[in-house]
């Protein structure tokens, strides 16, 4: 853990000795590749308008349509270990041949604001968020089958044959992680599963600690002596 991202598990009321309740949440998300996660999250985002996605730093090279501070931040590695000795980074992980991380001062600034914030990142750095931040509520997404996830990664129609052996191989390594999680999603019927993962942000935008320190002003006034 590096001196730079003590600060962030401290604003988001993570395990590192603040008794500090954050009025924003943290939410975590990841599944296999071919699991649905990118469509469930921006689904979710599109009901939910209150959340804030980040936006990953990543070493691989845009797809097509891919836009640059939008969908990920892309940089060279000689860029990425910089930015990762320099502490910049909350979690980074080595996923499919490519580096992946997520901005600690991005994170710490919209957690000092109170915003509810969205990271889609694989199970190494739902790992590493979980460490470092006590507070935050893990969602793994699981494909129904391995059939199905086979179809998908072949209806994307971006990777060879041997890629997608490779990532359905590495699936089964991550799926075995997914009791590690607060939750767990099948994604068999898409609007069931968006449906739940809604369900599941909406419940925790409700529990007490972040409520009565969203709420702060209206629970003085309700507990103010009559005049």
């Amino acid at each position: 853990m590096t001196t730079s991202q003590l600060p962030l598990a401290e604003a988001a009321g993570g395990s590192s000795g603040s008794s500090a309740v954050p009025a924003g949440n943290l939410y975590v998300i990841a599944a296999p590749s071919g699991g649905g996660k990118t469509s469930l999250v921006h689904a979710l985002l599109e009901q939910e308008r209150g959340l804030r996605l980040s936006v990953s730093f990543t070493t691989r090279p845009p797809r097509p349509g891919e836009i640059d501070g939008v969908h990920y931040r892309f940089v060279d590695e000689a860029d990425f270990r910089a930015r990762r000795q320099a502490g910049e980074f909350l979690e980074h992980a080595h996923v499919h041949g490519n580096w992946y991380a997520t901005s600690a001062a991005w994170l710490a600034d919209e957690a000092a604001a109170g915003h509810d914030v969205l990271l889609e990142i694989d199970w190494q750095g739902a790992a590493q968020v979980r460490r470092l931040i006590g507070s935050a509520l893990t969602i793994f997404i699981l494909p129904p089958s391995l059939a199905t996830l086979r179809a998908r990664l072949e209806k994307r129609g971006q990777d060879s044959p041997e890629v997608i052996a490779r990532r359905l191989d590495a699936a089964r390594d991550e799926i075995r992680h997914c009791g590690e999680f607060d939750y767990v999603i099948i994604n068999h019927e898409f609007a069931t599963a968006v449906a739940d993962l809604t369900a599941i942000v909406r419940a925790s935008r409700l529990r007490a600690a972040p409520q009565c320190t969203r709420h702060a002003a209206l629970l003085e006034s309700l507990l103010a002596s009559p005049t």
